[in-house]
Formats: C-alpha cells, sequence, structure tokens
C-alpha cells in the first residue's frame, strides 16, 4: 500500500492532544517564582531612599525603597528584632539588609526588612549623636568646667597638619596681630585611619612638655613672693593649645569626632581652644574644647585680642591722655570760674553794698510813699472845700428855719392844744399821771386831774356808771 503524498495545504496538526501540554496555575507559578528567588537571591543588602512609609495598627511597617532606575516594597514586621526602627522616614537614605521573597496574595515581590542602617553620611551622623549623647551625661560638655584663656598669652601649641590651610591660616594672623607668640608645632594627620590616635597623644605631648617647663628645680631659686623660679634659661610654660584643622566633609572631618580626641581635650590641664573646619561644622572636640572658634583664623584672633586690644590701647594713649588732660582743665577751670563766683557773691563788700542799695530802695520808696499821701491829702482838702462852697450856710439859713416853721405848724396842728382848743379834755391821774381812757378804770375815791383849753380842774370819782 503506497503512502499518501503531502501538498502544500498539509500543515500537520495544529493542536496538540492537551494531555501533552504542561498547564500551572497561577498560585503554582508564583510559589515556583518565589522558591526561586528566595533560593537564588536571598539574603541582600539594599540601599535607597525610602518613600511611602506607613504603619499599621498591628506594628508592622510597609514602605517602598526607591532610587533613579527603580523601587523595591519592604515591610519591616512587628517581631523583627531590628534596633534602629527610628531610622525609617519618608525620604531618608537607608541601607537595609533582608530577605527577598514574593508576596503571594498580590503576586509582588518585596524584602522582609533584617536590619536597618544609615546609609554613607547618615551613619556617621548617627554615631556622631550616639557619642555627643554619651560625653554629655559624662559632664564632657559642662559649661562649669570651661577653663578662661589667659589675656595675653606668650607660648601656645599647635596641633594641626604641617601641610594644611588651616597653619597658614594661624600664622598669618599671629604675624599680623602679636609677632611676638611662641608657637610649639605638633605636627600630626588631621583626617584618616589613625588621625584621631594622634591628635590625642599630640594633646598628651603637649600637656607634658608644659608641665616639665612649669617643675621647680631642687636648686630653684625663689621670687620675693615665694614661689619657685625656673632655673635660667628654661623655656616658659605653655599657655594654651590649638586644635585645628580647614573645612571638609564628615568623613574628613571625623578624626576630631573620636572619642579618644574628646578624651585627651577633657583630661588636658591647659586650655584646649578648637577650631575644626567651617563655621558651619560643629565636632566633639568644640564641645569639649574650653573655646569654640568658628574657623583656624577667628581662632587666632582670640588667642590674640588681649595683646591686639593692649596694642591698640597703647597706640591710642597718647591721644587719650590728652584728650583727658584738656577734659581736666576744663573741669578745673569750670569749677574755678564756678568758686570764684560764688566768692564774689559772699564778699562782705557786696553784701554791704547790697544793703545799702536795699536801704536806698526804702528810701525812695518812703518818699514815694509820703509824697502820694500828701497829694491824697491835697486832694481830699480840695473836695472838701468844694463841697464846703458848694453848701454855703447863709444859702441854706432861710430854707432851714422855713422847714422849721412849717414843723412847728405841723407839730402844733397835731399836739394836745389844738385838741383841748376844740373843747375836749385830757383827764389823768393825779397821783400817777396816766391817761385815763375808760371808765372802767377808775375807783371811787381815786382822785383825778382834769385838763383843759385853759387850766386845770382836781377832782375826785364818787360812783361810776
Amino acid at each position: 500500500m503506497s503512502k499518501p503524498g503531502k501538498t502544500q495545504w498539509d500543515f500537520g496538526e495544529l493542536f496538540p492532544p492537551a494531555e501533552t501540554r504542561k498547564i500551572l496555575s497561577v498560585g503554582e507559578l508564583t510559589s515556583d517564582i518565589k522558591r526561586l528567588l528566595e533560593n537564588k537571591v536571598g539574603t541582600v543588602w539594599v540601599s535607597g531612599e525610602i518613600t511611602n512609609l506607613r504603619a499599621q495598627s498591628s506594628g508592622h511597617v510597609y514602605f517602598t525603597l526607591k532610587d533613579a532606575a527603580a523601587q523595591l516594597s519592604c515591610v519591616l514586621f512587628r517581631s523583627a528584632a531590628v534596633v534602629q526602627r527610628q531610622l525609617l522616614a519618608d525620604g531618608q537614605k537607608i541601607l537595609l539588609q533582608g530577605d527577598v521573597t514574593i508576596y503571594e496574595a498580590r503576586g509582588q515581590y518585596q524584602l522582609i526588612v533584617r536590619a536597618v542602617e544609615l546609609q554613607g553620611v547618615g551613619a556617621l551622623q548617627a554615631a556622631f549623636e550616639r557619642l555627643k549623647q554619651k560625653l554629655a551625661a559624662e559632664g564632657l560638655f559642662a559649661p562649669e568646667r570651661k577653663r578662661p584663656l589667659p589675656r595675653c598669652p606668650q607660648r601656645i601649641g599647635l596641633v594641626t597638619s604641617p601641610t594644611g590651610a588651616a597653619i597658614r591660616d594661624v600664622l598669618h594672623v599671629v604675624q599680623r596681630r602679636n609677632p611676638t607668640l611662641e608657637i610649639i608645632l605638633v605636627p600630626c594627620r588631621v583626617q584618616g585611619d589613625g588621625a584621631a590616635a594622634e591628635i590625642a597623644a599630640a594633646i598628651q605631648l603637649l600637656n607634658e612638655y608644659s608641665n616639665r617647663c612649669t617643675q621647680p628645680e631642687a636648686h630653684s631659686p625663689e621670687s620675693a613672693s615665694g614661689n619657685a623660679v625656673p632655673p635660667t634659661g628654661q623655656p616658659p610654660e605653655i599657655d594654651l593649645i590649638l586644635i585645628t584643622r580647614g573645612g571638609g566633609s564628615l568623613e574628613d572631618l571625623w578624626a576630631f569626632n573620636e572619642e579618644i580626641v574628646a578624651r585627651a581635650i577633657f583630661e588636658s590641664t591647659l586650655p584646649v581652644v578648637s577650631a575644626v573646619g567651617h563655621e558651619i561644622d560643629f565636632s566633639i572636640a568644640d564641645f569639649v574644647a574650653d573655646v569654640r572658634a568658628a574657623t583656624p583664623s577667628v581662632a587666632a584672633e582670640i588667642i590674640t585680642e588681649g595683646v591686639f586690644a593692649s596694642r591698640e590701647f597703647i597706640w591710642e594713649a597718647p591721644l587719650r591722655l590728652r584728650q583727658l588732660a584738656r577734659r581736666k582743665l576744663e573741669h578745673c577751670m569750670e569749677n574755678f570760674d564756678a568758686r570764684a563766683a560764688r566768692l564774689a557773691r559772699l564778699h562782705p563788700r557786696r553784701r554791704v553794698n547790697e544793703s545799702l542799695q536795699r536801704v536806698d530802695d526804702l528810701q525812695a520808696g518812703l518818699l514815694r510813699n509820703l509824697t502820694r499821701a500828701a497829694r491824697a491829702r491835697a486832694l481830699e482838702l480840695q473836695h472838701l472845700a468844694s463841697r464846703f462852697l458848694r453848701a454855703k450856710p447863709s444859702a441854706r439859713l432861710p430854707a432851714r428855719r422855713e422847714t422849721l416853721r412849717q414843723l412847728e405848724k405841723r407839730l402844733r396842728a397835731l399836739g394836745p392844744e389844738q385838741v383841748l382848743a376844740r373843747g375836749y379834755s385830757i383827764t389823768t391821774d393825779a397821783a400817777t399821771g396816766q391817761v385815763l381812757r375808760r371808765a372802767a378804770t377808775v375807783t371811787p375815791g381815786q382822785e383825778l386831774r382834769t385838763r383843759l383849753a385853759s387850766g386845770e380842774i382836781i377832782s375826785r370819782a364818787v360812783t361810776r356808771k
């Protein structure tokens, strides 16, 4: 039997039997991928920036770790023994250790966080804060232990790099403000591994050197005050220590944030000035030192301020003395003039003259008063004379007489005689002269006097009706 021939339209079996396919569910595929990730990737360290941070009421923390290329979902479970949970914050540059896995419910791969650290500068800053809190608790930053700097130091110890910009700045300022200041340089590294130990050793070396300078010899003579005087040729002690370096990053300045340097500054018997970095930079050494300067140049100005101010005072002293002398002379002249004027006011001759002047004033006043009184009297006499002349007695006498005649006529008209002349009489009690107006007042036998127009009648009352 021959085989059937194939044509161009013979494509074979387009759909193979179902039993030949391997079909996975979504859950199975996700589980396979999860096992593959956990086996092949496992535990990793990853860095990035935190975003979309949210803390659930369950205590679990969810966030996204991102960089410029991608993002990764992260979860920190409440039960995880992670020390620095407080470092988790939006925008924080962070370094995480965790297990890569898949959250099967959403088919999303994520990182289960096991450890948290700050990334780069952030880690150094955290270490800085921890050491700062520790030393502050021990009292290394206490204000009461800060020592004042000598006003006019003669010799200082300088701890810095001999090739850095800081030493050039310090020397330039010292040369300009106090060229006589002696500087003992203890060169050391100011950054990198081992720099902190060198700085601490330099501080200790300067303290030992200063202590040797101040120890009296057995044969040392004594001053008049009883203090031992160093032998001839022995250098004077060091007045203070300046530790300094120029600006840089936090990593560059880290040597001054080491605990060994802080302990060396704290244990120094000499005052310490710290000038590390720029004005915005702060180091542990700044907090422990007796004085913190913003820059090396500022530190040199602080150290030389006493001598520089004294030099300016000396330069200005002649002018100031002349001003004070002139002011004192003017003050004395004012006092002299005032005293002379006071003496002139209190001189006996002036007081006598004032008394004489007072007598003259009183005399003039008395004359004025007498003249005024005389004038008043003269005017009064003139007035009286004019009144007297206006009222002539010879002119007024007839009028007075006529008035009297009229009054006399009126008096007569009203007098009892006129009444009696008309036929009336007046009866009175002969004993008392009392006028009788009612018959009821007369008693029998009473003697009566009756006055008529002409003469009187004496009678006695018999009866009354």
